[in-house]
């Protein structure tokens, strides 16, 4: 497996990166990307209009296929999948499963959001809104 060299910083641990630049990387990668992905949609309730806008505009067709067959994924769809990842993640070690699984679709009074619900600033900002929730949400819990 290809991977990119991280540097740790004393009392950190890293994990390392994937090269998703190569294929037989995304190939390993995806259906279990892809099966994580409809996980959470069905924890969040998201309809799969929804979770092909996460994805960047993914057509109902597509997310239907990808449900039985994932094939590759883009390098975007992995990055996208990777940050839902942690933003599940980090909810969950935040708040109780309940409440976790609904903070994404509720409106939310922080700044970031406009009183709006995080999914449609992730939905509408695409990659570096989904990096700006993962960083809010990992700065809530601490860094870790």
């Amino acid at each position: 497996m290809a991977t990119f060299q991280t540097f740790a910083a004393p009392g950190y641990q890293f994990e390392a990166t994937p090269d998703l630049s190569r294929l037989e990387t995304r190939e390993r990668l995806s259906q279990s990307a892809v099966d994580g992905l409809f996980s959470i949609a069905e924890q969040w309730r998201l309809s799969i209009d929804k979770i092909g806008e996460l994805l960047g505009g993914v057509p109902r067709s597509s997310l239907y296929k990808l449900k039985t067959a994932a094939g590759t994924l883009r390098v975007d769809e992995l990055t996208r999948i990777s940050y839902l990842v942690g933003i599940y993640k980090a909810l969950h070690i935040l708040l109780p499963d309940e409440l976790a699984d609904q903070w994404m679709t509720r409106p939310n009074d922080n700044l970031l959001f406009g009183g709006q619900p995080p999914l449609d600033y992730a939905i509408r900002a695409g990659i570096p809104g989904l990096q700006q929730i993962r960083s809010l949400l990992d700065a809530a819990r601490g860094g870790r």
